[in-house]
């Protein structure tokens, strides 16, 4: 028999992390491990000011995102290289660990991440 499908809806997250009024990340797992995300950062946002002391103040980023981003302007810099991207709305971006971020601009962005079952 066939596995029934599954809907999640980010208005009932999993898990959340919270970034007062910097914005958040609500978090959802799926059954077979996939996790989706959807991310809001607000203008003035920075990984370094208001995600960094919430995962333990690593260097840089040490995640991978996966994702899409719905609004706004967000600038992500490769620390290694000083290389920095826009990423816009319509961007299907996958971001490398070692990063870090920050909203350009006075628009909220808002995206939508995955992350594949480890």
């Amino acid at each position: 028999m066939a596995q029934p499908i599954e809907i999640r809806r980010f208005e009932t997250p999993d898990d959340e992390l919270d970034m007062k009024e910097r914005g958040g990340i609500g978090i959802i797992k799926m059954r077979d491990g996939t996790t989706g995300m959807h991310a809001v950062f607000e203008p003035g946002w920075s990984w370094e000011a208001d995600e960094k002391p919430l995962l333990g103040s690593p260097a840089t980023c040490p995640m991978r995102h996966v994702g899409y981003c719905l609004s706004g302007r967000l600038v992500v810099r490769m620390v290694e290289d000083d290389t920095e991207t826009p990423i816009t709305p319509g961007d299907f971006f996958d971001i490398p660990p070692g990063h870090d971020a920050f909203v350009a601009g006075s628009e909220r962005v808002e995206l939508i991440l995955f992350e594949a079952p480890s």
